[in-house]
């Protein structure tokens, strides 16, 4: 299920671009990750402070900063300080409840989305999942790239395996294409959810032709409030990425346009595909009443 908004009341009455963190807080420290790269080379060096990013200012490379944990707030502040972010930008940053949107400055772009996994349900009889969404937050730079989550996962291991064997365009373009990457890799995960939502679709339909029962009822009230998670988190990013393609930026290339507009089309996809979905469910949910009142006929 999307974020509640438990833990936004603690930033009530604060002015403007007080750094507070709104959130799931970790038990885990705060962990900062570095690749840098070129077409030739790359390397990941342990980096225990932000001060340490500044010597990559130096490098003609293209730098990727990932921020796993965020209850630690004096180190966003330390980027905002170093990197010249604006207050605003590192409370949105900071408060995990953010709407996906882009947002264009002079040096630098900020975009927020929602990522996702699943976890299993084994108490479910249709191979069933819970969603975890998580907020990820992308500064890009004229030669870094930061992303900003709350957990530490491996959302991001399969682009960077192609980092680290130099696989595809990723390691001979600039932060543009690194940031297409990362949007690419969060909005597939997308199909991932729909694919095994599609298995349990299937479980459920069998399930009514043969012996149906109350929790096959709550198996479809269940997936009804997985996609309207799925396409609150998806929707906004229709224009999220329009804007990505109109903007003047010179950190947006335009060879990397049609990488945006490839996403853009995934995006339609997946709304289109849990449109389709929600018919389908409200189908089944029919079937289930008939069934249920058939069965109360029988009885009477």
């Amino acid at each position: 299920m999307i974020d509640s908004y438990s833990g936004i009341s603690k930033k009530a009455g604060m002015p403007p671009g007080s750094l507070v963190h709104v959130g799931n807080v970790q038990e885990e420290d705060a962990r900062i990750s570095v690749i840098d790269y070129g077409q030739d080379d790359l390397e990941e060096p342990v980096v225990e402070t932000v001060e340490e990013l500044l010597k990559f200012r130096e490098k003609d490379s293209i730098t990727w900063v990932c921020l796993e944990g965020l209850k630690d707030v004096k180190i966003v502040e330390l980027i905002g300080k170093y990197f010249d972010i604006h207050p605003l930008v590192l409370e949105d940053i900071l408060n995990t409840h953010q709407r996906p949107k882009f947002e264009e400055y002079d040096d630098y772009l900020y975009i927020v989305l929602k990522g996702l996994s699943l976890k299993p349900d084994e108490n479910s009889d249709h191979g069933g999942f819970s969603v975890i969404y998580e907020q990820i937050s992308i500064l890009v730079l004229k030669d870094f790239v930061f992303t900003f989550k709350e957990k530490k996962d491996d959302l991001f291991l399969p682009l960077i395996q192609r980092l680290r064997t130099s696989n595809g365009r990723v390691r001979s373009m600039g932060p543009d294409y690194l940031t297409y990457a990362i949007l690419d890799m969060i909005v597939d995960q997308n199909f991932v959810l729909l694919d095994s939502m599609d298995e349990t679709i299937d479980a459920i339909e069998e399930e009514l032709l043969t012996d149906p029962t109350a929790d096959t009822l709550v198996g479809i009230q269940r997936l009804k409030r997985e996609l309207i998670d799925i396409r609150r988190s998806v929707a906004p990013l229709r224009e999220l990425l329009s804007a990505i393609l109109r903007c003047d930026s010179e950190l947006i290339g335009e060879k990397t346009h049609i990488y945006f507009r490839d996403v853009y089309d995934h995006v339609l996809r997946i709304t289109e595909t849990t449109d389709s979905y929600r018919d389908m469910l409200a189908s089944l949910l029919d079937i289930y009443v008939s069934s249920v009142s058939n069965k109360m006929n029988e009885i009477m």
